[in-house]
């Protein structure tokens, strides 16, 4: 390999870490699912380039046995703890969510009332709901069935690893977090 190859070489892979960082930046400080197209528009990175570093990031994170790991649901990425250690972070965790109070809201009574219709849910939370459930289905926490002219929401197998909860255990506190003013 002559010289000039060597540092074509060099360059590129100078210009790869910088980008995986870039990309590690985005998901470290977005704390939220992010789909393509906001990736895009936060790293102004192509698509294709952007798919070989979030997968190069997962096995960065699987080989150093990290804490941390990139998940995919829905094309859709971010990056979390690693559910074993979901204990800790609970503790630590402040009142900050990737959730609007409203969403949480609004997806305490869908886990609460499941299976329910999203036309009572509109009547109960009103049109920004639309927006709500379509921001869970994308994230994969509820899953939708056509009954006739509404679609009946209930909550998916994802939702209680995404949260973390055991069945009655969450029943329980969400019958309180709906109840309470």
């Amino acid at each position: 390999m002559d010289s000039t190859s060597q540092t074509l070489k060099e360059i590129d892979e100078a210009r790869e870490k910088e980008d995986l960082k870039k990309l590690e930046a985005v998901f470290f400080v977005s704390a939220r699912f992010l789909n393509m197209q906001e990736l895009i528009s936060l790293t102004d990175l192509n698509p294709i380039i952007l798919s070989e570093l979030i997968e190069k990031l997962q096995d960065k994170y699987d080989k150093q046995d990290s804490a941390v790991e990139v998940i995919e649901k829905n094309g859709m990425w971010k990056m979390d703890v690693r559910s074993q250690y979901y204990n800790i972070i609970n503790k630590l965790a402040g009142g900050k969510s990737e959730f609007s109070k409203a969403e949480q809201e609004t997806l305490g009574i869908i886990a609460f009332k499941q299976p329910i219709k999203q036309s009572v849910i509109i009547k109960i939370r009103g049109n920004k709901a639309y927006d709500h459930i379509k921001k869970f289905e994308d994230v994969g926490l509820i899953k939708k069935k056509k009954i006739g002219h509404t679609e009946e929401l209930s909550l998916s197998e994802d939702f209680y690893d995404y949260f973390t909860f055991q069945g009655e255990n969450f029943n329980a506190d969400m019958k309180s977090a709906i109840n309470s003013p």
